[in-house]
């Protein structure tokens, strides 16, 4: 996802999301050990949205914008 896209969504769509995220990557995870896993940049690509999340929820709690 984008940060504009992500600017745009409320404080509980962005927990919502967040917590999607961190659940898809906690799957892309356990797949990868087992080596279930094809697409191994998919880790990559989650744990970044995940910080994008973050980092957007702490500027909209923090007031900063």
């Amino acid at each position: 996802m984008k940060p504009k896209e992500l600017r745009e969504l409320s404080e509980d769509e962005l927990r919502a999301k967040s917590k999607q995220l961190r659940d898809e990557l906690f799957v892309a995870q356990v797949k990868h050990s087992t080596g279930q896993l094809e697409d191994t940049a998919k880790i990559c690509r989650l744990r970044r949205d995940v910080a994008r999340v973050s980092t957007v929820l702490a500027q909209k709690l923090g007031g900063m914008q």
